[in-house]
């Protein structure tokens, strides 16, 4: 195999750099020309790869189908959201919060980290006017737009990507659930006596009728629309067309029936719902442009850490392998980063990672080759949590946490800029229950 040159992940460490010190240090450059910056660090690696490498056309193609399925997605749950307006009649407390943000996390489960981020951002700033602080937009980003999402392949990209390749759609819910269950309530339980305590000074406010209110519920078959569409993949069901494979198109069916809901939903949703929820595309076109600066700078990162994974993978435990999948997923995509370190896996126990009867076998747990090592379904529930997980650590580890963020800002809640959300927030509190997880479930 043909690997870039180390140098080439410089372009990548540029835009990390910039994305986390441009809003802080130079932000009026950065704002007018974020799109720029990403695109030029991108086209850099674009370049190479077009010309220099071998294989680099396949690769870069393979680079586009994913990035425009990323953002098919991404943003046609964001259109559609922003049309359903979810009112809540009722004082703000702690428990009232806490109970969104766990009703958001089981949610994340069945609409995707996105939908749910995007149906509840804007009801749970709502309820919160006046007394909003940084920490509940934080706590909202870990607990809805990532630990929460980890139940179900639908949940989030790298779990829908371990389902294509052969792991059952329960399996996730059946070995994760106890994991997920403790990180939920021990965020939830800090969020809720940091939410106790900032209200301590607070004003008492009319307590309302309690009553929810959802307008716009057309959207919400929108909604299910593209849900279902994820699953119109060759890999899912038997015969299925891929333009990719008759015409050479680097979208397919799924991505043109959830830009086509996009449009439909835009133009058909209640304005009055769109106007409260102050809807504007600027939160998805951040992330747009972002993104494929990502995508593009982080290929030469992936196939280096594939290929470590590969060659190494007999000696790395079930501990280096969450820490390494979890610190990864937390800079890069986690969607490839998961399937690296499966295949480094599965390539541990001799399973062909290209065959769905194998990965079956392999998630069911079968006996290491190396005598008084763990089966093979505890690396995948350790690669799994920490894809998905870890993706809270940053802004770019999980695409809503850059759109929640945004969405806030617009709104003018005072929200923390890349460092501050990193060392302020992530660090001190992710990390001791990211620790907590590890040593009850993975230190062997």
């Amino acid at each position: 195999m043909h690997l870039p040159p180390f140098w080439l992940i410089i372009p990548f460490i540029c835009l990390l750099l910039m994305i986390a010190t441009g809003p802080l240090f130079f932000h009026r450059f950065w704002e007018r020309h974020y799109a720029k910056v990403a695109i030029g660090l991108g086209a850099t690696v674009v370049i190479y790869y077009g010309f220099m490498m071998e294989n680099g056309g396949q690769v870069l193609r393979h680079t586009l189908q994913e990035y425009l399925s990323f953002i098919a997605l991404l943003s046609s749950l964001f259109v559609v959201s922003g049309g359903i307006l979810i009112k809540i009649d009722r004082k703000a407390s702690p428990f009232l919060n806490g109970m969104i943000l766990l009703s958001g996390a089981l949610l994340s489960n069945l609409i995707g980290t996105t939908g749910a981020s995007m149906l509840l951002i804007r009801p749970f700033l709502r309820i919160n006017a006046g007394r909003i602080k940084a920490f509940h937009i934080v706590f909202f980003i870990f607990i809805v737009s990532n630990t929460g999402g980890a139940l179900t392949p639908v949940g989030d990209p790298p779990l829908f990507l371990g389902f294509l390749k052969g792991v059952p759609f329960f399996w996730v819910i059946s070995r994760v659930w106890l994991p997920w269950l403790l990180t939920i309530m021990l965020l939830t339980g800090i969020f809720i006596l940091l939410d106790a305590r900032a209200g301590k000074s607070e004003f008492p406010v009319p307590a309302g009728s309690g009553g929810v209110s959802v307008k716009g519920m057309r959207n919400v078959l929108y909604l299910f629309i593209i849900i279902g569409s994820i699953f119109f993949d060759p890999a899912v069901i038997d015969g299925f067309p891929s333009f990719q494979n008759m015409f050479g198109l680097p979208f397919g069916i799924r991505e043109i029936i959830m830009t086509g809901v996009a449009c439909a939903a835009y133009l058909t949703s209640d304005k009055e719902a769109l106007k409260e929820n102050e809807f504007n595309f600027e939160p998805i076109k951040e992330v747009a442009f972002l993104f494929i600066g990502i995508f593009a700078t982080m290929i030469p990162a992936l196939e280096l850490i594939g290929s470590y994974a590969a060659h190494h993978a007999a000696e790395l435990s079930v501990t280096k392998f969450y820490w390494m999948t979890g610190f990864l997923s937390a800079v890069l995509d986690n969607a490839p980063t998961y399937l690296n370190f499966l295949a480094g896996a599965a390539g541990k126990f001799g399973i062909d990672f290209t065959s769905p009867e194998q990965v079956r076998n392999f998630s069911g747990g079968i006996a290491s080759p190396v005598s008084g090592d763990v089966t093979s379904d505890i690396y995948l529930v350790a690669i799994s949590l920490a894809s998905v997980f870890f993706g809270a650590l940053t802004y770019i580890g999980n695409a809503p946490n850059f759109m929640v963020r945004n969405i806030a800002a617009q709104a003018e809640v005072d929200v923390p800029d890349f460092l501050e959300y990193v060392y302020k927030y992530s660090v001190p509190v992710l990390m001791p229950v990211y620790l907590v997880l590890w040593i009850f479930f993975f230190n062997f």
